[in-house]
């Protein structure tokens, strides 16, 4: 199984991306947790949402993410988003999907077995 991260680029503060993280090699993505993780320039990666099996999402509390991302999944897809909305010059990163085997509401990184490789989000003022 592997994930692929798209849907990152270069974008003006205000403006919105959906992200998207895609499962290949299975029929069915059965892992616990989905989650996104971010790491901008000169930090450590940082979590930002995830959403469970069950659907259940949780956010990173930082004021910084909550009430402008938005993760979610079709239930058809084997596809995970996360949508990004008034973005900010502080949204710069490298923006990571990672699945975990892990149920309940998973925020460390060291917890994700599988890691996408990374869509670079770029925030201009």
């Amino acid at each position: 199984v592997q994930l692929q991260a798209s849907g990152g680029g270069l974008v003006q503060a205000g403006d919105s991306l959906r992200l998207s993280c895609a499962a290949s090699g299975t029929t069915r993505f059965s892992y616990g947790n989905v989650g996104w993780f971010r790491q901008g320039p000169g930090r450590e990666r940082e979590f930002v949402a995830s959403i469970a099996r069950n659907g259940m999402s949780t956010y990173d509390d930082e004021d910084s993410v909550r009430g402008r991302f938005t993760i979610f999944r079709e239930s058809f897809e084997n596809v995970v988003y996360l949508q990004i909305d008034n973005l900010k010059p502080e949204d710069t990163a490298v923006y990571y999907c990672a699945a975990s085997l892990k149920m309940g509401s998973v925020y460390d990184a060291k917890d994700y077995e599988l890691w996408g490789q990374g869509t670079l989000v770029t925030v201009s003022s």
